[in-house]
């Protein structure tokens, strides 16, 4: 199944969470926190949002840092996405 965004929004698919710390400590499931970078797998054509012209900067494939407090967190075929605007992406991962 597709996602398609509309208007200024960005899907997202979720990195693994680490499982142990640089030091070597594993952590326990409940410990984890779900990262705050992922891979951009759609984006919405942007357009006229609100009144304001939206170009939209981000493109499928590139790794970005979001704003986790703006997601909207979606399970498809198993797997989890989120759905964010792109204003909510704070930076790309080069």
């Amino acid at each position: 199944m597709n996602i398609k965004p509309l208007a200024d929004n960005v899907v997202l698919k979720l990195t693994a969470a680490e499982e142990t710390t640089k030091s070597g400590i594993v952590l326990a499931a409940t410990v984890k926190e779900k990262p705050q970078y992922a891979e951009v797998v759609a984006v919405g054509p942007g357009g006229v949002i609100d009144g304001n012209e939206v170009k939209m900067y981000v493109t499928v494939g590139e790794k970005v840092v979001f704003n986790k407090f703006s997601a909207t967190e979606i399970k498809l075929d198993g797997e989890e996405f989120i759905i964010i605007r792109q204003g909510d992406i704070l930076a790309v991962i080069e």
